[in-house]
């Protein structure tokens, strides 16, 4: 069984005991989380879609850990101008681990 939630303005498929990077999210570390948002349900009888989301499915997750992800550079410049400006870029995230899926 498997389930496409929407969290962080992105589209995640999950599966029960998958752990996925998502955005950060306003929780400590070893919460549950419950995600409402499930735009379709899979399970051996068929897919069930949303219209926008599942009615009644949930899906339940323990945060692992929140983090920052590895530094990326931004380096801009404007050639023959003498203008160039390097910076550095962290994005936050929550480690999650899915629990349950219930349809």
């Amino acid at each position: 069984m498997y389930a496409v939630i929407e969290t962080g303005g992105k589209q995640v498929r999950v599966q029960e005991g998958e752990t996925i990077f998502i955005e950060k999210l306003n929780v400590e570390a070893n919460d549950n989380v419950t995600f409402d948002k499930i735009v379709a349900v899979g399970t051996d009888a068929g897919l069930k879609v949303g219209t926008p989301y599942v009615e009644g499915a949930t899906v339940t997750a323990k945060v692992l850990k929140n983090g920052k992800a590895k530094k990326i550079t931004v380096f801009t410049y404007k050639p023959k101008k003498g203008e160039k400006r390097k910076m550095g870029h962290r994005q936050p995230y929550t480690q999650v681990q899915i629990e349950s899926i219930q349809a």
